[in-house]
């Protein structure tokens, strides 16, 4: 017997509509991640893009546990000698909250092409409106 090895074109792709509002960031990322890679289904393949597309909406409203808020950093480089930057994750959560999601889960992915592929199947939203009614996307709730 052979083992069974999806190809890329035989995918059936879904929409997922996930809501974070009042779910720990790194719980709801790793949920996320996993649908973005395709291991929720029984076709998985790990050199192949099996996942199916996930929109995130209310990111403005995901919470971080302990004191993570204002110990945790967020940190950058810019090339250039000594220009670490740093912001502190409520700072960046007010700022920018679609990004703290998509870095998590980017950080999840594979670090390869095929996780950049995988990471452009994410649509985050900081609020409850998205615009992608034409994909008639599937509400999933997240048990965590």
């Amino acid at each position: 017997m052979k083992t069974f090895m999806a190809k890329a074109q035989e995918v059936d792709r879904k929409w997922y509509v996930i809501d974070v509002e009042g779910k720990v960031l790194g719980r709801a990322a790793s949920e996320v991640a996993k649908i973005l890679r395709g291991k929720n289904k029984p076709i998985y393949t790990p050199h192949t893009d099996t996942g199916d597309f996930v929109i995130v909406v209310n990111a403005d409203k995901i919470v971080l546990t302990g004191n993570k808020l204002d110990q945790k950093m967020y940190r950058r480089h810019t090339g250039w000698i000594g220009h670490l930057k740093e912001i502190k994750y409520r700072q960046f959560l007010e700022k920018q909250p679609e990004k703290v999601f998509e870095l998590a889960v980017k950080r999840m992915l594979p670090k390869n092409s095929l996780g950049r592929a995988m990471f452009k199947k994410l649509k985050v939203y900081a609020g409850p409106e998205h615009n992608h009614q034409a994909q008639k996307p599937e509400v999933l709730e997240l048990n965590i």
